[in-house]
């Protein structure tokens, strides 16, 4: 990495600055998804297809990226720059948040040159959309057991099977897809293999899974006889396995090179804050419930916990002591605080919280029970919270399976 030129990168920070001030859309008078996982109309994701695009030709989104693949070629901090922007204007998601966060690094990282040739540019500028083929109907948590079934004929591949909570798989154009290629293999990691996996194929079919919020945005997606070329193979048969889990380094935040954006809304304890502010309890405003203000400075110093905490985690003299502690940590806590927050801001609202989206008497436009709703989403993708801390016990702490 070379040596950043301040005043360059100052410039760059004051540029992205005017021009997400001036180009971050309004209202634009339909429901916008609070992260990636609410695509569920083709009004959305055509919305943020678009904007993903004209954040990518403006020079704001994989600017960390290499030149000879559609980025940047610029240092990250010029990327951090460009993304702290887009969050301080409170700018639409970034759509493709599998291939900008998953599949693109991965393919930087691990990828053969004529896949990063052929892929990487369309990540950015959201022409190809990407898909993520890990878990099953049968197998929940336990990755290493999928079952989906890719067997060698000739110049392809068949594929026969399912995936489940696929995010965009009625969107997308390519599916990063773990596969059993080897059913005689000596345990279940070694049979399975990763392919970079057209989704337009005959025998390749998606169906909506409506969530417990009404909004759509996951599918279930089914592969019968399906034929991929055999050159989607990514790496050899057999090392689907140690793929997945660099996949999910990515996924966890715990490796960097990620095209830059964000996926999710931010929501935080400010809001929350205004929010008391507005509702009544006893008459008053909430906010001046001691027990409310106790509990809002409590997530004002846990918000502020994790951001320094995310910070240091960057900074490798202090962590030396425990280096991947803080990066296994964070996507759970994240998550978990997110979770807790937005049903706090929900108790706020008190009997209107039963209110939802499209009701008129639903306190700002029912966005708390929204983001309630959806927030157990983030407790659960990329792997389960419970999961999250079993990893934590064992390769920071290094407790016993069991």
């Amino acid at each position: 990495m070379g040596k950043v030129d301040q005043q360059e990168l100052a410039e760059f920070a004051q540029e992205a600055d005017v021009w997400f001030q001036e180009n971050t859309p309004g209202d634009p008078g339909f429901m916008l998804p609070l992260s990636f996982l609410e695509v569920g109309s083709d009004q959305q994701f055509d919305f943020l297809r678009r904007w993903q695009r004209k954040v990518y030709e403006a020079g704001y989104l994989g600017a960390a990226w290499p030149a000879e693949y559609g980025g940047g070629g610029l240092e990250p901090e010029f990327q951090k720059a460009a993304t702290e922007a887009m969050r301080r204007h409170r700018a639409p998601i970034m759509l493709n948040a599998i291939g900008l966060n998953w599949a693109g690094p991965l393919l930087l990282d691990m990828g053969a040159e004529e896949d990063k040739t052929k892929y990487l540019k369309n990540i950015l500028s959201a022409e190809d959309i990407w898909c993520q083929g890990f878990s099953e109907p049968d197998n929940g948590s336990d990755l290493g057991n999928a079952q989906l079934k890719a067997v060698r004929d000739g110049d392809d591949y068949v594929l026969n099977g399912s995936k489940i909570w696929t995010t965009l798989g009625n969107y997308a154009k390519y599916m990063i897809l773990l596969a059993r290629t080897n059913l005689d293999a000596p345990n279940k990691y070694a049979g399975l293999s990763f392919f970079l996996a057209p989704m337009c194929v005959d025998g390749v079919e998606t169906r909506p899974i409506r969530k417990i919020s009404g909004e759509y945005g996951f599918t279930q997606t089914f592969f019968t006889d399906a034929r991929i070329p055999a050159d989607c193979l990514m790496g050899e048969e057999g090392q689907g396995w140690l793929i997945a889990m660099r996949t999910l380094e990515y996924e966890r935040a715990v490796r960097g090179g990620q095209a830059g954006g964000y996926i999710m809304t931010p929501i935080d304890v400010a809001s929350v804050i205004d929010l008391a502010k507005e509702m009544k309890r006893d008459g008053a405003p909430a906010i001046e419930d001691p027990v409310v203000r106790d509990r809002l400075v409590e997530f004002l110093i846990e918000g502020q916990a994790l951001r320094l905490c995310d910070a240091r985690g960057r900074i490798a003299p202090l962590v030396q002591d425990r280096p991947m502690a803080l990066a296994l940590s964070m996507k759970l806590m994240w998550s978990e605080f997110a979770r807790r927050l937005t049903a706090f801001a929900v108790t706020l609202t008190g009997a209107h919280g039963g209110y939802y989206v499209g009701d008129p008497n639903a306190p700002a436009r029912g966005l708390w029970t929204r983001s309630y709703l959806n927030s157990f989403a983030a407790t659960i993708g990329g792997g389960t919270s419970e999961i999250q801390r079993n990893i934590i016990a064992e390769h920071v702490l290094g407790l016993p399976k069991g």
